[in-house]
């Protein structure tokens, strides 16, 4: 792998994260391949520092990518690493991950190695907490490298993606692998009960929940409708007992479409910090109790949500700390210091949309009307 070239990018809209992204371009299978590298200010050079990448979808971009799943303040409290990569022209002149649709011949699966490459020569990097996810195509090529690079990725997230016939029929995993796919009943981009292109989620989840020997009926629980104008709900299944502890979840979403939710779409789940919840448990030898328990046990509580007016803070103990509030296209629009066990803010005249409140080094989602 030859690296050709490194350039920092600023971006206008979103100063704050501009001084951590870059635009990194290597050579992978004789052909130049370019990807947005972004590294959270928390990162230790002394500290193995988890790995995520995040896929966009067919006909899309790295830098669109970026812009709407959210996962830059996700990781600058978390601590991971992120990489959003650019896919390739088709046949048809259109970017794209092969997945085996037959428009391509691209290798994308070494792709993804020699980005893990180049991370390992560049930074220090927890090689068994590796993670992908995606959008649409980027779900599919999730799914893909979970079957054809098993030994380096711990676990998958796909939204609104699938698997292909040709991953579904030749997939070989090596190791159990915890599986999340947040799918809308309505998507008629890729359908839930499957097409021509992709298998039904359930047939998915069912090839997954069997290698895993996951419990075959699964919980369910629905999600607070906290965003009831955007007219679909979520439940959360959870496919548990599997090996080494591993599970399947899906969040379905009833009248979701090709959304990728908290951005457009459905408002009630944030896909990025659930994606991050899920991922933050297992790494490649399966579930890690310690990091599930302190990665998501949160350390405030905000209430009303949503908020017209003042927001309140509640927090297990009193001590000083600061926070910041971001909109999801990660640009700051509050900061400050929280001082007691119970603070509030007054946040009439924002916009309304969803927001993040990050402190402590936890992270949540909430609404202004």
């Amino acid at each position: 792998m030859k690296i050709i070239s490194t350039l920092l990018l600023f971006f206008t809209s979103t100063l704050l994260f501009a001084q951590q992204t870059q635009s990194i371009t290597i050579n992978s299978g004789g052909v130049d391949r370019d990807f947005f590298l972004y590294v959270p200010d928390i990162y230790d050079e002394n500290t193995p520092a988890p790995l995520v990448f995040c896929l966009h979808g067919y006909g899309s971009s790295a830098s669109a990518n970026i812009s709407y799943t959210g996962f830059r303040p996700v990781a600058d409290t978390a601590g991971f690493i992120l990489i959003h990569p650019q896919g390739t022209l088709d046949l048809l002149g259109t970017p794209h991950w092969n997945v085996g649709w037959g428009a391509s011949s691209v290798d994308d699966v070494a792709f993804v190695e020699d980005m893990i490459d180049y991370v390992n020569d560049n930074y220090n990097l927890n090689n068994d907490r590796i993670y992908s996810t995606g959008m649409s195509n980027g779900g599919f090529m999730s799914y893909l490298l979970a079957c054809q690079l098993s030994d380096k990725i711990a676990a998958i997230a796909s939204v609104t993606g699938s698997m292909s016939p040709s991953t579904f029929g030749s997939c070989s995993p090596n190791h159990p692998t915890p599986v999340l796919q947040i799918h809308g009943t309505d998507d008629g981009i890729v359908p839930y009960e499957g097409g021509p292109f992709a298998e039904g989620i359930d047939n998915v989840l069912n090839y997954w929940v069997n290698y895993n020997n996951c419990n075959t009926t699964p919980s369910q629980t629905p999600m607070p409708d906290i965003n009831v104008g955007d007219g679909s709900t979520v439940d959360h299944f959870v496919y548990s007992g599997g090996t080494n502890g591993t599970t399947v979840e899906l969040f379905k979403v009833y009248n979701g479409e090709h959304d990728w939710p908290g951005a457009f779409g459905n408002y009630d789940i944030s896909s990025n910090i659930e994606i991050w919840k899920f991922f933050s448990r297992y790494d490649i030898n399966g579930s890690t109790a310690a990091i599930d328990e302190q990665e998501l046990e949160s350390a405030f509580i905000l209430s009303p949500n949503p908020v017209q007016g003042d927001l309140h803070v509640k927090r297990k103990n009193g001590d000083i700390a600061n926070f910041k509030i971001l909109s999801l296209d990660g640009k700051e629009v509050l900061n400050g210091v929280l001082t007691g066990a119970s603070d509030s803010m007054n946040l009439k005249g924002f916009e309304s949309g969803i927001y993040l409140f990050v402190s402590e080094n936890s992270s949540q989602k909430f609404i202004i009307n």
